[in-house]
């Protein structure tokens, strides 16, 4: 079969996964972005590949808060850039990134997930401790979801050509009541992630990846690539500040 005829197969279609997989390899994190105005019709876009994502119970327990004010965008950013510096005061020790991009990001996109749709995945409701057991797994599920459809939005960016920035740093209680009422989200649904997006101001590198035998078995899971809880505090210890922000090219 000659290369052209194996490529008209409707499950051998390679060009148009080359065509992805430059996309995916392109997608790539930058926390500082030139002065540009995004169009309306990109933030749709992006967003109209978010719809379409898959989802536990195709429940779709996400929602999108496009934000163009300036001033919302410096608020946003400055709850960040607290809450980095209150990581300082509390000595994690975690490599934490620059959070002034936030202010200033062309594109920011806030997304809000409904955890009151575990309701629509395997539960019991009844309080017991099998409940709780099925609940922790909905919310597994639920955040799945929203990971794939987020992810779906972000690939889009990088289509149209967009540095991106995954911001999942928002969990804590303060940074939800701040930002919340700014944005008018209702109190049953949670902000678990910003998007940010727009030119670099500084060309993107790409990131250290694994290989992929290193993340990848076949039939069963290969023991050479499990770490014990020692290696992974040493990776932790000796090479996580390494791998969050540099040019994979330039690490030792």
């Amino acid at each position: 079969m000659t290369p052209r005829a194996a490529e008209s197969e409707p499950f051998n279609n390679v060009a148009r996964y080359e065509a992805f997989l430059e996309i995916a390899r392109n997608r790539m994190t930058n926390r500082a972005f030139a002065a540009y105005e995004v169009p309306r019709a990109h933030f749709e876009l992006i967003l109209e590949a978010a719809r379409h994502a898959p989802s536990g119970a195709n429940a779709q327990p996400w929602h999108y808060i496009v934000v163009t004010d300036p001033g919302v965008k410096q608020t946003i950013g400055q709850c960040f850039v607290d809450e980095q510096q209150h990581r300082a005061r509390l000595h994690m020790g975690f490599p934490t990134p620059n959070y002034h991009g936030v202010k200033t990001a062309p594109g920011l996109i806030v997304i809000a997930a409904d955890f009151r749709f575990i309701r629509a995945f395997p539960v019991l409701n009844d309080g017991s401790d099998l409940d709780r057991l099925y609940r922790q797994n909905a919310e597994r599920i639920l955040l799945q979801s929203v990971a794939a459809s987020t992810m779906s939005a972000h690939l889009a960016a990088a289509a149209l050509g967009y540095a991106v920035w995954w911001i999942t740093a928002i969990g804590q209680e303060d940074i939800q009541r701040k930002i919340k009422p700014l944005l008018g989200v209702p109190e049953e649904l949670a902000i678990i992630d910003v998007m940010c997006f727009g030119p670099p101001l500084k060309p993107s590198y790409k990131r250290w990846k694994k290989q992929l035998d290193q993340i990848m078995s076949w039939d069963r899971f290969d023991p050479a690539n499990f770490m014990t809880d020692e290696q992974i505090d040493e990776w932790v210890k000796t090479q996580r500040h390494k791998v969050m922000y540099r040019d994979e090219s330039k690490i030792d």
